[in-house]
């Protein structure tokens, strides 16, 4: 890595306890398993242990895992998966000989702090959505009968959401709002439960990267963006995404149920059109990430409520169909090796040029940072105050050195004649000279960062490559 090549995994993980154990908000992992050459239960545990990881959560209730997390102090997220909630729904008998079989047998040498019944069961193909409340409901009335304090909740992707840009406007889809929505806010309304959301920024990324700045994806520098309905600046899109879920809860009224974000990731390794996956960004999004939720600090619309986060995953999982992402999301190889760096300590980690946007613009003769991999290029923010944008037009044709001839009268890039247009050639000009380091794509704001070639007339944008 450019930055952090002296670095190992230590700290990260050494985070991922601190930011769980203090009043910051919190951060667990996803220990999944589809693969065939993870190390046993005994030897994952005693990863986490080493790492410091106090959370994690399951995607089953396997006895071998469960009695290898016993007396470990590691709190406990288990499942009960989508192909059993029809039986769970239709008999009380069935969630009670389930939770006696899978959850107060191993209590309370194994922690278990919540069971997310089902799975992102609005997309399941089986059409397992309509079992899912008389389910919960079920698993809650069992639960009692033990006499275990256990919170119920079941993971959602974004994609049940009808609107989600921007945030403001953030409401479910309207076919399954009676049915289900309602009732599942209600029973976590009423068991003070919380809503679990699988959230992933490199989706949105990944299909929208001419329209969605890296950095903003990536928590780096970046002007933000200002959701039109609240007047709110988001300088995340993970930010954005859970807002836009706290307000499809908000039109509910529902405001007093919280989210946990239960998965969430970036992979190190993906197709050739799976734009944005590599190493850079996948270390990039979970350290930065973890420094997010450290600080304590909620989301715009919910500044008051922590990030509590489950990163996905633990190891690189061969056996996942899909695209070649869906197998590089780990922290770590099934060797138990790194899957790549983050800074050793909170020193060194002090000491690291900060990713969060500052919003200022770089002095001339600045040297230039890490460079950014792969192709990238830095445009304008068209929705700059057009006093702004000339301010740093001006300043990037001036004492920043771009080459600016290409967009002077009758040049090859003159047309469009737009300020957005030749601000965009300027400040690619200075950023690809800089040889793309941090912080040399913000000019006070109003330019960030692409990954596909601008389109602007006939005009070429170079590249530093």
């Amino acid at each position: 890595m450019a930055m952090a090549a002296s670095h190992t995994l230590s700290f990260f993980l050494i985070l991922l306890s601190f930011s769980a154990s203090s009043g910051a908000g919190s951060i667990g992992i996803n220990y999944g398993r589809v693969a065939n050459d993870l190390p046993p239960p005994s030897k994952v545990v005693q990863l986490l242990k080493a790492n410091g990881i106090t959370r994690v959560k399951l995607y089953d209730t396997d006895a071998d895992v469960l009695n290898a997390l016993a007396n470990s102090g590691i709190q406990v997220v288990v499942a009960l998966p989508n192909e059993l909630l029809s039986s769970a729904a239709a008999d009380q008998s069935f969630t009670d000989k389930w939770v006696q079989a899978n959850i107060s047998q191993y209590h309370p040498a194994t922690q278990f702090e919540a069971i997310a019944v089902g799975n992102e069961v609005f997309v399941d193909p089986k059409n397992t959505a309509q079992f899912l409340v008389p389910a919960m409901k079920n698993v809650q009335a069992s639960l009692a009968k033990h006499n275990l304090n256990i919170k119920i909740s079941s993971p959602v992707a974004l994609s049940a959401l009808q609107s989600s840009y921007p945030p403001s406007s953030g409401a479910f889809k309207s076919e399954l709002i009676e049915p289900v929505i309602k009732p599942m806010l209600d029973f976590l309304h009423q068991t003070g439960s919380y809503l679990m959301v699988n959230a992933y920024p490199f989706f949105a990324y990944e299909a929208n990267s001419n329209k969605i700045s890296l950095d903003y994806a990536l928590f780096k520098q970046n002007p933000g963006n200002v959701d039109s309905g609240n007047g709110l600046r988001y300088m995340s899109l993970l930010d954005a995404q859970i807002d836009a879920v706290y307000a499809a809860m908000s039109a509910l009224k529902y405001d007093d149920v919280k989210v946990v974000v239960s998965e969430t990731g970036w992979p190190s390794k993906g197709d050739s059109n799976e734009v944005g996956a590599g190493a850079d960004n996948a270390e990039a999004y979970n350290g930065n990430l973890i420094k997010r939720v450290s600080t304590g600090s909620g989301t715009p619309l919910r500044p008051k409520d922590p990030l509590n986060v489950f990163l996905f995953a633990l190891f690189n999982e061969n056996q996942k169909p899909g695209p070649t992402s869906e197998r590089n999301y780990g922290l770590f190889y099934p060797s138990e090796q790194k899957v790549y760096e983050v800074p050793l300590t909170a020193a060194d980690a002090s000491k690291a040029p900060a990713n969060v946007s500052k919003n200022q613009t770089p002095a001339a003769g600045e040297p230039a940072a890490s460079p950014s991999r792969g192709q990238t290029w830095c445009v304008a923010n068209g929705k700059s105050a057009m006093e702004k944008l000339q301010a740093a037009l001006d300043y990037a044709c001036g004492e920043g050195g771009a080459d600016c001839r290409p967009i002077q009268p009758g040049a090859t890039c003159y047309n469009p004649n737009s300020l957005e247009a030749h601000a965009s050639y300027a400040f690619n000009s200075y950023y690809q000279r800089k040889s793309r380091g941090t912080g040399t794509c913000d000019f006070g704001g109003t330019a960030y960062v692409v990954t596909q070639p601008p389109k602007f007339g006939n005009c070429e944008f170079p590249t530093g490559n």
